[in-house]
């Protein structure tokens, strides 16, 4: 089903495929009459081309790339535009895009969501951007309908940015890098490795792209075969994809921590661009005749079972047929996952889910960027037809991804079809993938085919004693599932047709409702301010020497952005930094907050009187074994601060307030074994906070513990490989921790303080 090749891979004319090494490279000279070189083949990779083509530092080993065109929603484009604002935006230099799918319910927090969009709007006027608004489109299918280009770049302030499946090489980061492009700064990384992901054969009925996907993510992400790579979807296997199909696959690379993805392109893809009236948009996308990948994927695509992601990961795989099978102790095994991610803290179980041997899930949704697209709510269509949701617990909703997917089913009649059987209708909302919307019953199990399934990403709060999970899976078996009341069920036993109805696309829905500027600013438009859209607080530079209180520790073997910083109904205080940031690690450790407040007080004495120790008196002691070893370290050379330790945090969601909460709290510094994503290591970068590494193994430090770090700030202007650090307790006792690679403009911002402080420079 899924293989791996390692060691470098050469793929021949999109076909043949000849691993490197001995034999097999004679092999290669004979098929191709040439003695192949890797660096030389690398460039005939389809990334290689689109990198080159956008990267403004004249080196493909360091990369400066400027974007196409740019995209965020309303949980992040108050931040990223008031920090651009804070910085000298005039107007926005490329196409960006406002889509309004995350806070679109305005339900929580009085008039606060709707100040946003208000807020986007003035602004799309103002800077000359695109605003969607709310119930339009969810952020992804705008993208793809609507801005997405054979060979362009996008850049998006949400994780699942990925539209490589139509050509374009897209990624999701957090906040402050769609900040430097709309500063006409650079994106810097190193050249990212390409991956092959190569695909053969035919999905049999039943599979969808959820079940391709999960397959893929419970394959590479424990092993982080592809994190931080790009992978490169080629083979004779992606034209027997639809055009759906792809995107659904697609879009949930992100789980797996590439950088980013791109496919191969056909005649499908160019028949969607003309569907979309965008025909000239498409561009034929292939390998070179020889292409060097670093490491391939094998895919076969009809040996992929239907799948399910059960709690609390997307790599969480089994087989719907081996939970079937092995149902209690598949179940027991979760629960007891379970409460070390839920530190026990409340009671859990699914085991009493089990009714006569089957398992029996309490509600359904197709939703969102992965599974509201036009065929995967058709095909779940076809596999209900005569049948009916039932008058018990279980529940199904269907969200589509845009208008003009909800307008052509409603011509088309299938929405009528799932209204008759008990389904419900909802309108463009991200809300199922990140716990707004459809919240179901504590100690409830629901199928999602969204984008993922962390803990409270169904809504509930474990600080109030609520548990509920979720399992991703395709729409067509939660379909399956649905028809026979809620007993989990593969859509591989469902023996009728698929009718696949025709896609007409209409574009009078976005022209009659999509404000488009056309890039036209107007500089007379006043932007219009909400209560709760807050300016970012003052942010010291990083002094000379740091003094860090350790405040929370994570020991689990992965940290979410989302128990970071809570998503749900905290998503309405995203433009307040000092509001939102009351939030932070509420569901992870409830006691955060008031740890780093107390801190901060100490830093902010520093800044008013000079004297740590008045507003933390238990500094004072602190202070003095530092000077015992230290002499020259006083109130004018020393930053006081917190830090947090997780082993491995940043997995999930490119929201830069998993960060900037930290920062505004007085967190100076992360240490981790190692950072799940690129994007949430740039984040803290760029909110100035230090991203320390740390050897794994017995930590020498407690949560409590002062941390000192003499010369920090030469540290990192020399590039000190190693950095000498004590724990502060009757006497110093001395550890090293790590930056591991650093970019001169990223050396900078820390020194700086932060990317605010860097841009006012």
């Amino acid at each position: 089903m899924i293989q791996f090749l390692n060691g470098g891979v050469y793929l021949i004319n999109g076909k043949q495929v000849i691993p490197d090494g001995g034999k097999a490279v004679d092999k290669l000279k004979a098929a191709v009459g040439v003695n192949p070189v890797p660096e030389e083949a690398k460039k005939n990779t389809i990334a290689y081309g689109i990198l080159k083509a956008h990267n403004t530092s004249g080196n493909m080993k360091d990369l400066q790339l400027k974007f196409d065109k740019l995209i965020s929603h309303d949980i992040t484009f108050v931040g990223i535009i008031q920090t651009a604002r804070a910085a000298g935006l005039k107007k926005f230099p490329v196409p960006y895009v406002l889509t309004n799918c995350h806070n679109s319910l305005c339900a929580v927090g009085g008039t606060i969501n709707e100040d946003d969009h208000m807020f986007g709007l003035t602004c799309a006027k103002k800077y000359g951007g695109v605003y969607v608004p709310p119930h339009q489109a969810v952020i992804h299918q705008f993208a793809r309908e609507m801005i997405s280009g054979g060979g362009k770049m996008i850049l998006g302030s949400d994780s699942h940015t990925r539209y490589g499946a139509l050509g374009s090489m897209s990624i999701g980061e957090g906040g402050p890098e769609l900040v430097k492009q709309l500063l006409d700064k650079t994106y810097d990384i190193p050249m990212p490795d390409v991956v092959g992901v190569y695909m053969t054969g035919a999905p049999v009925p039943g599979v969808g792209p959820q079940d391709v996907a999960l397959a893929i993510i419970g394959a590479v992400f424990a092993n982080g075969y592809v994190k931080n790579k790009v992978m490169e979807f080629v083979g004779p296997g992606v034209s027997n994809l639809s055009t759906d199909f792809r995107i659904g696959v697609d879009v949930m690379t992100t789980e797996t921590t590439c950088l980013s993805s791109i496919w191969k392109t056909d005649d499908k893809i160019k028949t969607y661009y003309e569907i979309h009236g965008r025909g000239g948009e498409y561009k034929e996308l292939n390998p070179g005749a020889v292409t060097y990948y670093e490491s391939m994927i094998l895919v076969e695509l009809d040996k992929i079972k239907p799948m399910i992601a059960m709690p609390f990961h997307p790599s969480n795989t089994y087989t719907i047929e081996e939970v079937n099978q092995n149902l209690m102790d598949i179940l027991e095994n979760v629960e007891k996952c379970a409460q070390v991610i839920l530190d026990s803290k409340i009671p859990y179980t699914l085991r009493n889910k089990v009714h006569n041997g089957k398992l029996l899930v309490d509600q359904g949704i197709i939703a969102g960027c992965a599974g509201g697209g036009f065929e995967n709510i058709c095909d779940a269509a076809d596999i209900l037809k005569g049948h009916s949701i039932g008058v018990d617990a279980f529940s199904l909703s269907v969200y589509p991804a845009s208008t003009p997917i909800y307008m052509e089913l409603t011509k088309n009649g299938i929405l009528a079809d799932l209204l008759e059987i008990g389904v419900v209708i909802k309108t463009a909302f991200c809300g199922p993938c990140f716990g707004a919307g459809d919240i179901p019953a504590n100690n409830a199990f629901s199928i999602r085919h969204s984008t993922r399934n962390f803990p409270n990403r169904e809504g509930s709060k474990i600080q109030n004693g609520q548990i509920s999970s979720v399992a991703l899976m395709d729409a067509r078996s939660i379909a399956a599932t649905a028809a026979n009341k809620g007993y989990l069920t593969s859509a591989t036993e469902y023996a009728g047709e698929y009718r696949r109805p025709v896609y007409h696309f209409d574009s009078n829905i976005y022209a009659n409702r999509v404000f488009d500027s056309k890039g036209v600013t107007d500089p007379f438009v006043e932007i219009q301010f909400g209560p709760n859209i807050k300016d970012w607080p003052t942010m010291p530079k990083l002094s000379e020497h740091l003094l860090l209180k350790v405040v929370s520790e994570i020991h689990d073997p992965v940290t979410t952005t989302d128990e970071l910083i809570p998503s749900g109904e905290t998503s309405s205080y995203r433009s307040n930094p000092l509001g939102l940031a009351e939030f932070t690690l509420a569901r992870k450790d409830p006691d955060y907050v008031r740890r780093a407040k107390e801190v901060k007080k100490a830093e902010l004495a520093i800044e008013i009187k000079n004297n740590p120790a008045e507003a933390l008196p238990e500094i004072q002691p602190v202070l003095a074994t530092v000077q015992k070893k230290f002499p020259s370290v006083n109130s004018a050379n020393l930053g006081v601060g917190s830090v947090i330790f997780a082993v491995k945090p940043g997995d999930g969601s490119a929201r830069e307030q998993a960060a900037s909460c930290q920062k505004v709290l007085g967190g100076w510094a992360n240490i981790a074994n190692e950072y799940a994503t690129k994007r949430y290591r740039s984040n803290l970068i760029n909110w100035g906070i230090l991203p320390f590494l740390i050897s794994s193994g017995d930590l020498p430090f407690n949560n409590g513990d002062y941390l000192f770090v003499p010369n920090v700030r030469k540290s990192i202007e020399e590039k000190d490989e190693i950095i000498t650090s004590y724990v502060v307790r009757d006497n110093l006792k001395k550890f090293e921790m790590k930056f591991g690679n650093l970019t001169d403009n990223e050396r900078k911002i820390l020194l700086k303080g932060c990317l605010i402080n860097y841009y006012k420079r």
